[in-house]
């Protein structure tokens, strides 16, 4: 099996080039928009990026499987089937923001391996902002490690928290709403960007109460390597080897965890 550590770089030029070709001119051009059958709503563009690069990963990986957000969900779970790698493919993430004209956007891909996420890259084309990540060597922003400001260590007062409501438990969000412990909350529409944000340092801060494996995986694996901590509501692994959609409770430090998840756990 090709090793996938010298065609990275090309794959990463391939995400850039995606987005720069089929999202950019899409979102100031002609869009086609349809819902799926969950509500959701898919485009052209959608559909653009995911025939492009799942050409492109069936060239440079021809035995590695590619799980497309895009695939039917029969598709989906052939792709994970069996211990070996697999491709996690959202070709847009952020399709609400993409289709109402809201510049909040990204193209996030990820390599699953039996020891969980390998590689991981998540690619901006409003800011020319690409993350990517392979593990333990740590975050990159345009191949630069990013200047961030030092994670606040146990102080949820002083935080900046990306909170999802809609999907939490009912009793959760009120008190999130009616007795917030954060500084302020943001919740921006689009899961693998902000994964990479808080990565990145310009939040403290994460919740959301379920989300598929293509939202997520890239940005673990990023935030694990900028020294972050995730898990679950329950205290489980985030990333699972599965289409099931676990919640995610994260934060920039392991002591600002475990404060947060404290305050959830409390509150619920």
């Amino acid at each position: 099996m090709t090793s996938p550590e010298r065609p990275f770089d090309a794959l990463l030029e391939a995400l850039r080039n995606a987005g720069r070709e089929e999202l950019l001119p899409r979102f100031h051009g002609h869009l086609a928009v349809s819902e799926k059958t969950d509500g959701s709503l898919v485009t052209s563009a959608d559909h653009a990026v995911d025939r492009r690069l799942r050409d492109t990963l069936e060239q440079l990986f021809p035995e590695i499987p590619v799980l497309s957000e895009e695939q039917p969900r029969a598709a989906q779970q052939a792709a994970l089937d069996g211990s070996g790698p697999c491709w996690l493919l959202d070709p847009l993430d952020g399709t609400t923001n993409f289709a109402g004209g809201m510049p909040f956007f990204a193209i996030s891909l990820a390599l699953i391996d039996t020891g969980g996420v390998a590689y991981g890259a998540t690619y901006d084309p409003i800011r020319d902002e690409l993350f990517s990540v392979a593990r333990g060597t740590g975050l990159r922003l345009n191949g630069e490690a990013p200047a961030s400001r030092p994670p606040e260590q146990a102080d949820l007062s002083r935080c900046t928290a990306l909170v999802d409501y809609k999907r939490l438990p009912h009793r959760l969000a009120l008190a999130l709403v009616t007795e917030p412990p954060f500084r302020s909350q943001r919740n921006l529409g689009a899961c693998a960007l902000e994964w990479a944000w808080l990565a990145a340092g310009r939040a403290d801060l994460y919740l959301h109460g379920g989300q598929a494996l293509w939202d997520s995986a890239a940005g673990t694996l990023m935030l694990t390597e900028s020294g972050g901590r995730q898990c679950t509501l329950e205290g489980g692994p985030v990333f699972r080897r599965s289409l099931h959609k676990p919640s995610a409770v994260a934060a920039r430090s392991p002591a600002l965890q475990d404060v947060w998840l404290g305050w959830l756990r409390a509150a619920a």
